[in-house]
Formats: structure tokens, sequence, C-alpha cells
């Protein structure tokens, strides 16, 4: 029998419940936690997309000889910050395009773009060739983050769907954590950078140097930023000019391909799981609902099908019966124009954290701070276990506290944190680099007990508080534009702080930069402290009131 008997906009409770007993399984029965499981493949993949760049790119910094990149730091920033733009446009496009062709059919295309731009960005020759493939995999990213959370939303039943979706940004975290470990484990396998210099005409190297295998840390030693004598031109006219006949910079290249392997995974476990049933209805095709959710539920602990399927269908005969207008109509009605800007700003401030100069720049960062490279990527999945413990204490977080409370104690904790940072890196660091001598050993530990304290915070409550919230605080028929919008300008300001990290701190020095972003976030605390609205305890029609009669 064909959907289209029964028209959604009319169908009876007795009409639905005759359909219900009529209407088989379309397939194979799957458990929940098993669509989970391959449904966060592609957050996973999220994860370990954006964290294996930090253990890449000091060997991409190596000379062309070495099999590097030769980048400068310009560069370095554009190959996060061209990933974060794609990302921007993944999440704005991901979403219209799961509404258009369905939830699984959306995983299941950005599975391929993941595969194609791991193997992509595995075999660029040079950096221009690689920016393309960061754009791909950057929108497979973002495309990610707008349709697993409302794939796995979709499916898990209601007993435990906040679990199942808290889960998602767990999987994110350790997604980085995984890349980390790999990252560390490549880097231990194929050894720190080194390269073999044969010649150089500028008589900077020391003569012993010459011809011999020698760490890439010994050239990166002579830029003034880390303690040397060389300006930033200078430098890379230094190693432009070199001869350089062999080298591991090729390191890079087995860290980025294997992201292809949880790609390939996803499209295969994707192929085997059920559309949403939700996304079914929206499309007017009960019967392919009924099938679809008749695979995924257990009636003896979920509750009747039936009973599941009619809250569906009132749901959507009421939003089929509402209104659902665009941009515009936002921009021109004052409270909600007033409300998709608390919303941006609840999204640039869950990237003003600075947390992403962390996943993607800490390990240059050590190095700045006295800490060779091998040793720097190894500490980096100190990083990545603080991420995990504090995603899962996060989901305690929300239950027992208010949002307000989390989010401006959070922020108020990162400032702190970055100040001390910018301390350590000015009183500690920044006298013995002007010196030109090593600064000691135990400031870079210091500065990476600080990382991870810092990481401890923000992923423990500013990630779910800002990602909870944009999706509770828009009005229902215009949830999706204000929601993209705000998603749309978190991921730009997400690119901007990834762009210009590099630059800054080669520029400005670890204690200014530092200095900088501490007191961003202690501005933004009280911000926060000024527009936040409280969204806990309260269901999503009582928070549309409240918003309206607050921002009016």
């Amino acid at each position: 029998m064909s959907s289209k008997n029964l028209l959604l906009a009319t169908v009876t409770p007795a009409q639905l419940h005759d359909a219900v007993e009529k209407t088989p399984a379309s397939g194979p029965r799957r458990g929940v936690f098993v669509i989970a499981a391959v449904a966060t493949l592609g957050s996973l993949l999220f994860g370990y997309d954006t964290g294996v760049i930090s253990g890449a790119l000091p060997y991409m910094y190596m000379p062309f000889g070495a099999h590097g990149l030769g980048l400068t730091a310009l560069e370095e920033g554009g190959i996060s910050g061209i990933l974060l733009l794609g990302a921007a446009f993944g999440a704005l496009f991901g979403g219209i395009m799961s509404d258009r062709w369905g939830r699984r059919h959306n995983i299941t295309l950005l599975a391929i773009l993941f595969f194609f731009g791991a193997v992509g960005n595995a075999l660029s020759p040079n950096v221009w060739v690689m920016y393309v493939f960061r754009a791909i995999l950057g929108f497979a990213v973002g495309g990610a983050s707008a349709t697993v959370p409302v794939y796995l939303a979709e499916t898990a039943p209601r007993r435990i769907r906040g679990a199942i979706v808290a889960v998602d940004q767990l999987m994110i975290v350790t997604g980085q954590l995984l890349a980390f470990s790999i990252n560390a484990l490549i880097a231990t396998l194929r050894g720190g950078p080194e390269l073999t210099v044969t010649a150089d005409p500028s008589g900077l190297l020391p003569a012993e140097y010459i011809g011999q295998t020698i760490n890439f840390d010994t050239l990166a030693l002579m830029q003034a930023s880390r303690g040397g004598t060389l300006g930033i031109a200078e430098y890379h006219e230094f190693l432009a000019q070199l001869t350089v006949t062999a080298g591991n910079g090729d390191t890079w290249r087995y860290m980025i391909v294997l992201c292809s392997v949880p790609a390939i995974a996803l499209w295969i476990g994707i192929r085997l799981m059920p559309e949403s049933s939700r996304w079914y209805v929206a499309k007017d095709r009960l019967y392919e609902a009924i099938g679809a959710l008749k695979r995924v539920r257990n009636e003896a602990v979920d509750g009747p099908i039936v009973d599941e399927l009619q809250d569906i269908v009132t749901v959507h005969q009421a939003e089929t019966s509402s209104e659902h207008k665009g941009f515009s109509h936002v921009w021109r009605t004052p409270w909600l124009r007033k409300l998709m800007i608390v919303g941006i700003f609840l999204g640039a401030t869950n990237q003003l954290t600075g947390v992403n100069t962390v996943m993607y720049y800490a390990p240059k960062v050590l190095q700045y701070a006295g800490m060779d490279t091998s040793s720097a990527i190894v500490a980096q999945v100190a990083n990545g276990v603080m991420s995990v413990i504090g995603s899962t204490l996060g989901i305690w977080l929300i239950l027992k506290f208010r949002r307000r409370q989390i989010l401006i104690a959070d922020v108020i904790g990162v400032g702190i944190c970055l100040l001390a940072i910018a301390a350590v890196f000015q009183f500690m660091i920044a006298p013995y680099m002007n010196a030109q001598q090593t600064p000691p050993a135990w400031a870079a530990y210091v500065i990476l007990g600080l990382m991870a304290v810092f990481m401890l915070i923000v992923q423990s409550s500013n990630g779910t508080i800002v990602w909870t919230m944009m999706g509770e605080i828009f009005p229902n028929n215009v949830r999706g534009v204000m929601n993209g919008t705000a998603i749309f300008c978190l991921w730009i300001v997400n690119a901007i702080v990834g762009w210009t990290f590099p630059v800054m701190i080669e520029g400005l020095g670890g204690g200014l930069t530092y200095t900088i972003y501490g007191v961003v976030n202690l501005v933004v605390a009280v911000i926060l402290f000024r527009v936040m609205p409280e969204t806990s305890g309260k269901s999503l029609e009582e928070i549309e009131k409240e918003m309206e009669k607050r921002f009016s």
C-alpha cells in the first residue's frame, strides 16, 4: 500500500492504529545503541579531522627537500582556517541537504566526503592543493555537526534521548583524543622531525651539521621567537636557500590518511541503518515511517509504537499549519533580531575561549615554551584525555546546575587560566628567549598543566551549554533559520581564531597573545551576565514565551 493513500494532514487515530498493525518492519532490527555507535562515527571523524592537524603541522613546516611543505605561520593558519570556513558552509547547507534527502542519506554522502577529503589531504603536493581538500573536509565536518545530532535525536527513544545526544559531543572529543594518540604513536615510530642538509650557502648553520641527519628543532631554534637571532622573513629565507636531500617530513601524510578508515566504516555502517521515521513523516511517507520505527523500537520498554507515532504526526500537523518564516522576517522583527544576536554571541562565546588554539596548536605552543617537537606531540595526548573527562563531567553538570551559572563560571575560569598561561610565558619563558637561552624545562610543563586545566573547564561546560541553549532559545517556526545562522557564525569565529593564532603567537609572543584571550573572556563573562537568558527546567513553549517577553 502506498503512503499516498493516507494523508497525514487528515489521518485519524483509528486509521493510524490500523496502519501500524498492517505495516511490517522495513528491515532487520537495529538497537538504538548500535545506531548511535555507527552514526557517531561521523562525530568521531569531526573530532579526528580537527585534532589530527596539531601533530601534523610540525612536519609540514619542514622544507620540501625533507618532504614537508615549507609552511609559514600564515599558511599554517590557512590550513585550519579553510577547514573551518568549509565547516561553516557545511553546517549551513548540511541541514538543508538532510531535510531534502534524509538524515541517513546525508550521513552517507558525508562519509564519502570525509574519505576523499582525507585521501586528498594526504596526497597534496603543496599547500594550495591541500586548501581545496581541507575545504572539502571542512564541509563534511560542518555537515556532520548539523546532521548527526538530529539523526540521533529523531531515532532515539524518549527515555534515553538526552543521554544519546550527549554521547555525540563525547564522541567528538574522543575523536580528538584518538587523533592525538595516533599522532604520538606515529611520531614515536617515525622519530621527531629530522632532515639532512648537504649545503648552506648562507654559512649560518654550523659546519658539523652539514651532511648529517639533524633534528629540525635545531633549525627552528634559530628564530628570534624561539630564542634565536633570525626574524620571521630572515628565517624563511634561510630555509629556502638550504640544500636538503632527505628527511621524514612526510610523516604528516600518515597521520592524515588514517582519517579515511573511520570514513569507510561510517559509509558501510550507515547503509545498514534505517532512515529517521520523523523525516519520513515530514515527507508524508507514513508507511515508511512505521517500517523504520519498528526497526528501532522495543515496545516492552519504549511503549506502544502507535502512541509515539501519534505524537509525531500531531507535531507534524501543527508544524504544517504553522507558518515557517525566513531570515528576512527574523531581521524585521525587533525581538527576534535581538534574540538572534544573543544566539550568535553565545556561539561566539564557545570559540572565543580559544579552545581550538589548544586543539590545533598545542604542540606549537609547547615548542615556543621550550619543549622539543616529539615531546610536544606526545604531551598533546594529556589535553585529549582532559577533554574526554571534561565532556563526561559536563553531562552531570548540566543536570545539576542552571545554564547561566555554569557558562558564566566557565568563562571566568577560562579567562583566569589564559591569564595564568600568559604570565608563565611573560615572566618565566620570555626572559630566557630574549637572552637567547633555553627556558627551564619545567616551564613548558607548567604551560601543559594549565592547558589541561583549561581543557577540563571548557569541555565540561562551555560546549554542552552553548549547543544545548542554541537548540532551546529560538521559536519553533524560525528555529531552523535562527539556529543555522548562529552555528554558521560560530564556525566563522572559529575560523578567524584558527587563522590568526599562529601569526599572533609568532609575532606577539605567548605572553601578549594569551593576555588578549584572557581579557576577552573576562569581558565576555560581563556581557553574558547582562544578556544571557536562563532556560533550565522550562519547556520549549515556556522558553519561547519568556524570550518574546524579555526581548520585546
